[in-house]
């Protein structure tokens, strides 16, 4: 009986942002909206990077696909709040949990290691550029790519397949508004000492080592651009990196807080908030920063309105 129990909990109440009626509305229209422009605004990035010859380099090319995974990180996630809010339908099945668990964790580790990846190239650029085009060549961009690709992928199917050997029959309510894995942990009833140890050690080595590696390429471009006598180089050199420092300022600081916290029911809530921020807000965010902070794709626009014109 009690193994019948376990293995018949197989739909799950997803609570975070639904219990509060009044809210619903409001919230679903400002996640509508957030979601359109997320969307338009990274294929639009995409779309100007690849019909425009002068923008297939490494840089722009690591960009395109950075917006990619951000249109994939939102829709991963926001679809499915969008329903929970306007319909009512909190409910979700295991399979369905699990999916989308894997494309959050799949979408949010390759956007770590592209983050890393163009760390990299702008490192190359201020501290190296006479040797920047035998360097950071097509091909090394798109196995870098290829590799974050990857990386993500192996990150997020092992943590799958320890999901996938849990039970559950305590509760069936995930305090969140996706499924993530830490909340989803908390309501099995294995041992998931395990599971908590590799979510620590296998996500935690992730973000810490591409986390290390940026600081450690900023440190070399701060200390170039120190060296540095011209005014206008240094004023190119942070327009070159200010973007890219922004974003990785915004996606990485909420994901730091989410881990240094201690458990409970208020840090429960403020995690559910930093999620909110680095799967909603920050891929709206990212094709807003890139665009106007950069005079080569703001110059690509202005061509682009003017033929149209």
């Amino acid at each position: 009986m009690e193994q019948n129990n376990v293995t018949l909990l197989t739909e799950f109440v997803l609570e975070g942002l639904t219990h509060q009626p009044r809210w619903k509305v409001p919230l679903f229209l400002i996640f509508l909206v957030i979601y359109l422009i997320t969307i338009l605004g990274n294929f639009g990035l995409i779309t100007l990077i690849w019909s425009d010859p002068h923008l297939h380099i490494p840089m722009y090319l690591f960009l395109s696909n950075l917006a990619f995974v951000d249109s994939w990180l939102s829709s991963t996630v926001t679809p499915k709040l969008l329903i929970t809010l306007s319909f009512e339908t909190t409910k979700i099945s295991l399979s369905e949990c699990l999916t989308q668990f894997f494309s959050f964790a799949f979408s949010a580790s390759v956007e770590c290691f592209l983050l890393t990846s163009m760390a990299y190239d702008r490192y190359v650029a201020i501290c190296k550029p006479l040797l920047y085009p035998m360097i950071m060549t097509n091909g090394l961009c798109f196995h870098l790519v290829i590799l974050s690709f990857v990386g993500g992928f192996l990150h997020a199917i092992i943590h799958e397949i320890f999901l996938v050997r849990l039970t559950f029959c305590k509760s069936n309510i995930i305090h969140h508004f996706y499924c993530d894995v830490m909340p989803f942990l908390k309501i099995s009833c294995s041992d998931t000492s395990i599971s908590f140890l590799l979510v620590f050690a296998l996500a935690g080595s992730v973000q810490v080592s591409t986390m290390v590696t940026v600081l450690v390429s900023y440190i070399f471009i701060i200390f170039t651009i120190l060296k540095s006598k011209s005014i206008t180089g240094i004023k190119k050199a942070f327009s070159t990196c200010g973007a890219h420092l922004l974003s990785v300022s915004l996606y990485y600081g909420p994901l730091l807080f989410m881990y240094v916290r201690p458990s409970s029911r208020e840090a429960n809530d403020e995690n559910m908030m930093d999620s909110l921020f680095y799967t909603v807000i920050i891929p709206v965010l990212n094709p807003v920063i890139y665009s106007l902070r950069n005079k080569q794709v703001m110059d690509s626009v202005r061509k682009k309105l003017k033929r149209s014109v």
